[in-house]
């Protein structure tokens, strides 16, 4: 069964458990590198299971998704309320061909993405980080609330990284 939004939003943000979300944002890139670096293609390109993606693919989803909540944390800024619409994380994944993306390609629009993602975080003052957008699953999201769900996204996928290369 697939989980709800609520219980998604509850998931990644139970990562975090008290970490400090500028922290993990900062740091999340190079955790993710000292992980991949010297790993074999064919290793990064391996699923652990037929529906599970391989580190390429999370690699890939992880490019995007950094592209997409950069893009709606400046709607929001910009245009507090707008509306920000969810995507179908696998249905990107197939359309965009995740499999045969570039690991390293994708770990780099990745990384320098974060960073000039992480300051304007740095640059906002306290009430920018309560403007919202209305996200179309989960509501009201302000920019806070995207600055943890990224860091919680983060810590997911880092913990899927580590499972798939201890294999």
């Amino acid at each position: 069964m697939k989980e709800t939004a609520q219980q998604y939003v509850q998931r990644v943000l139970g990562y975090l458990e008290g970490k400090s979300v500028l922290d993990v944002l900062a740091t999340s890139p190079s955790h993710i590198e000292r992980l991949i670096v010297g790993v074999a293609a064919d290793r990064l390109a391996k699923r652990p299971l037929p529906d599970k993606w391989s580190v390429v693919q999370i690699l890939a989803h992880l490019a995007d998704v950094e592209l997409v909540q950069g893009f709606r944390v400046r709607m929001i800024l910009g245009a507090p309320g707008t509306p920000i619409q969810g995507f179908d994380q696998d249905a990107w994944a197939q359309t965009c061909d995740y499999e045969s993306q570039e690991s390293s390609l994708s770990f780099e629009a990745y990384r320098v993405t974060r960073e000039r993602t992480l300051r304007l975080f740095k640059s906002l003052s306290p009430d920018m980080w309560n403007r919202y957008g209305l996200h179309s699953e989960r509501g009201n999201e302000t920019v806070k609330r995207v600055s943890e769900m990224m860091a919680g996204h983060d810590i997911n996928h880092i913990r899927q990284i580590e499972a798939i290369l201890k294999t």
